[in-house]
């Protein structure tokens, strides 16, 4: 089972990174945390190991109703949120990539039919964000 929802889009680094964040924005998610992976490697490995990373950020994305929904079904499902949106580009990509964490992981998890609802809406929801970003939807990886 592929455990992310990708797809490419022809803008720049920049530009990408802010659509992503208000596509989840339309789709009732808040960013909570911001990771950028680049800047980390590049203060903990080295300005090389920064550069074969390319562009590199982790959103952690939360939709509060979402959340509170998934938490009162199964308070265990705490440790999978928020859910993850990595937009990422190679030093000499002419491409963008984003990628969502596919929400039916966490069906796998739980036997619980309320996390299996949460799971759909979320899914239709992050789908929906990427779609409205254009691109193409590529393998995930």
């Amino acid at each position: 089972m592929s455990y992310t929802h990708t797809i490419t889009v022809p803008l720049a680094w920049d530009e990408a990174l802010q659509q992503a964040k208000d596509a989840l924005a339309e789709q009732g998610f808040g960013i909570l945390s911001e990771i950028n992976v680049r800047a980390t490697f590049e203060a903990k490995l080295g300005a090389e190991a920064a550069a074969s990373l390319g562009d590199y950020v982790i959103l952690g994305a939360c939709n509060p109703n979402l959340a509170s929904r998934a938490l009162a079904a199964d308070p265990d499902m705490g440790a999978l949120l928020p859910c993850n949106v990595v937009v990422r580009r190679s030093t000499d990509a002419g491409e963008t990539t984003i990628q969502a964490i596919d929400p039916q992981t966490m069906v796998q998890l739980s036997d619980n039919p309320a996390v299996k609802e949460v799971a759909d809406d979320a899914d239709t929801r992050l789908r929906a964000a990427l779609a409205s970003l254009g691109g193409s939807a590529g393998p995930a990886n």
